[in-house]
């Protein structure tokens, strides 16, 4: 930091409690009264250079004594008494920490060249231009002093050039860039890199007031010259350095007043830099984006500003990762971890967003592909949450029925998480693990998953009952395409895809298998008999099983139950079988009747 000496006098300013005055020999015989301080000095070193004094002393008359009220001079009492010892002589520092209010006193007590040759605003005018704007740091600094003068500023046009000049440096190419900066990112080490990364200039501007911080925003974005990232990258550090880390638990941590005055701090923080990211896509991460949104639902923000934030993230959303969806729940009336309604709210934006598409544009490969990365992504997260002990069944729910279809190609990982969550809570009721279920496509898992399913005790018995009899009646959809032309002659192949390993009961998945195999030569009298064969199995794994669930219902629920399941004991597989999955065997014996 660059400063200015002026004068050689040493400091004869004393103070007797709230009266500053000069030691000297002679009398003072003018008054300066400024907020709660007054000045007891003398006119022989004071009026010659400051032109107010002048005109306020000369109409005041011949007086020996004069008073002198300047309760709005700007600076207050610190900036006149630097104003008064340049008067005196007394040696002076002027850096760009105190430089605004020397400049603004100056020019407000008329310590210009009209009254004397050499005054304090040419000296201050000129270290300001030689010094202070030539450099990064001390630009700064000085424009960061504005905010406690802002209109004397704008006036005396600091601001402006202040802004101009950090301006300018920001936009010179970075082997180009010969001062000092601060730059703290991880893993960064100034002495093993020869080259200044392209975002220098981000973590000290990220000092200012967000009033000035958003002024210079706006004058780099005016000149269209720095790419969208590297604003979105200075919106980001500062963030980092103004807005509270909403992935602890307790990000204030101070009383109930301090917490009310900071919450409107971050809030107009918070509206400031959403307003400012640039409308490209990829401007700022995805992951940001949903930070902020975090940060916005803690500290209440507008809802517009979360609509916009939630309308941004569902742009970016297959970019994601879990860990930037992970953010805690700050609730004292709610006792999970998570907040799952901040995910929920994006991706229903996001299927709002695919609806809206034509039918050419929902369909085609890209847009396919993204909904399927927000499919994997979404059970992912699911996998996680679902570990906590305290998570609503609702909430798990919600989000696992967000997404459309199409974009869940496979149904492994949901079974995943569902099977965590009633690992987690094995209190779950029937009713509710039944609505978890709901979400699940059989159709849809892998033949080692149907195995898993088939033999997990905490799925509820009609979901087992729906993975046993797709097996069946994909076996039964196998058949016809098994059979060889009659006169041909083709190896005996059985199909093991569709079978299920059963543990104690895999020897009845086997005769299963066997009925399944086909011969050479088979005849459409042995296809008719295979057909009746396997339709007979189907009905007996049927009634076994609606046996077993009726059993199961009405130990639980007594009598009243009971009597509620007495009418489905002739089963009508139509009411077991998931819509759409009706068995070819099935259409074949209403064709015989």
């Amino acid at each position: 930091m660059k400063f200015m000496k002026i004068g050689t006098r040493p400091d004869t300013f004393h103070t007797e409690e709230a009266t500053r005055t000069v030691i000297s020999d002679l009398p003072s015989d003018i008054v300066i009264q400024i907020n709660d301080f007054v000045y007891l000095l003398h006119k022989f070193p004071l009026l010659p250079k400051c032109g107010l004094l002048q005109r306020l002393c000369s109409e005041a008359g011949d007086s020996n004594n004069v008073t002198v009220e300047l309760h709005d001079l700007p600076g207050g009492e610190d900036a006149f008494e630097l104003c008064a010892k340049f008067c005196y002589g007394i040696t002076i520092n002027v850096s760009a920490h105190n430089f605004v209010p020397a400049l603004c006193a100056a020019k407000f007590l008329g310590m210009n060249e009209t009254v004397e040759k050499g005054n304090l605003v040419l000296k201050l005018e000129a270290f300001f231009t030689s010094c202070i704007l030539e450099g990064w740091k001390d630009s700064i600094v000085t424009l960061q002093s504005t905010s406690n003068l802002p209109e004397w500023s704008e006036t005396y046009g600091i601001t402006r050039n202040c802004i101009d000049s950090i301006v300018e440096k920001v936009l010179t190419p970075p082997a180009k860039v010969t001062w000092s900066y601060t730059y703290t990112r991880p893993g960064y080490s100034k002495k093993h890199q020869h080259s200044v990364p392209r975002d220098w200039w981000t973590e000290d501007i990220s000092e200012l007031d967000i009033d000035l911080f958003r002024c210079m925003i706006l004058a780099i974005r005016s000149t269209y010259i720095l790419p969208p990232q590297l604003i979105g990258e200075a919106l980001h550090v500062y963030a980092c350095r103004w807005l509270p880390d909403t992935t602890k638990n307790n990000p204030l941590g101070n009383s109930v007043s301090q917490t009310e005055e900071l919450m409107d701090k971050y809030r107009r923080v918070l509206e400031s830099i959403v307003n400012m990211i640039p409308g490209d896509r990829g401007s700022v991460s995805v992951g940001f984006l949903l930070r902020l949104l975090s940060i916005a639902h803690y500290v209440g923000a507008s809802p517009v500003i979360k609509t916009e934030l939630v309308r941004r993230s569902s742009l970016q959303f297959e970019e994601a990762t879990v860990s930037d969806m992970l953010f805690p729940l700050h609730s004292t009336s709610e006792e999970y971890s998570y907040d799952v309604d901040l995910v929920v709210a994006v991706l229903e934006s996001l299927v709002v967003l695919w609806r809206r598409q034509s039918p050419t544009a929902a369909e085609n490969s890209q847009f396919l592909g993204s909904m399927r990365k927000v499919g994997k992504l979404v059970d992912s997260y699911l996998q996680v949450v679902a570990k906590d002990v305290n998570m609503p069944v609702s909430k798990i729910i919600s989000l696992a029925e967000a997404l459309p279809d199409i974009a869940r190609p496979e149904h492994d990982d949901l079974y995943k998480a569902i099977n965590i969550y009633l690992k987690e809570h094995a209190d779950l009721s029937k009713a509710d693990k039944k609505r978890l279920c709901r979400s699940l496509d059989c159709q849809k898992l892998s033949p080692e998953v149907r195995a898993h399913a088939v033999k997990n005790e905490r799925l509820p018995l009609r979901t087992v009952v729906q993975v046993l009899f797709f097996e069946q009646e994909r076996g039964s959809k196998l058949l016809p395409s098994e059979l060889s032309p009659r006169g041909k002659q083709t190896p005996t192949t059985v199909n093991n895809e569709g079978k299920l390993k059963l543990g104690p009961d895999e020897k009845f998945g086997r005769r299963e298998g066997t009925g399944r195999t086909t011969i050479s030569g088979t005849t459409e009298k042995d296809q008719l008999k295979m057909k009746r064969s396997n339709e007979k199995l189907s009905l007996a794994l049927e009634r076994k099983l609606t046996i077993g669930e009726i059993e199961e219902v009405e130990s639980e629920k007594g009598k009243e139950i009971r009597e509620e399941v007495t009418p489905r004991s002739k089963l009508d597989p139509k009411k077991i079988i998931p819509k759409g999955s009706r068995s070819d065997h099935s259409r074949d014996k209403g064709r015989d009747r």
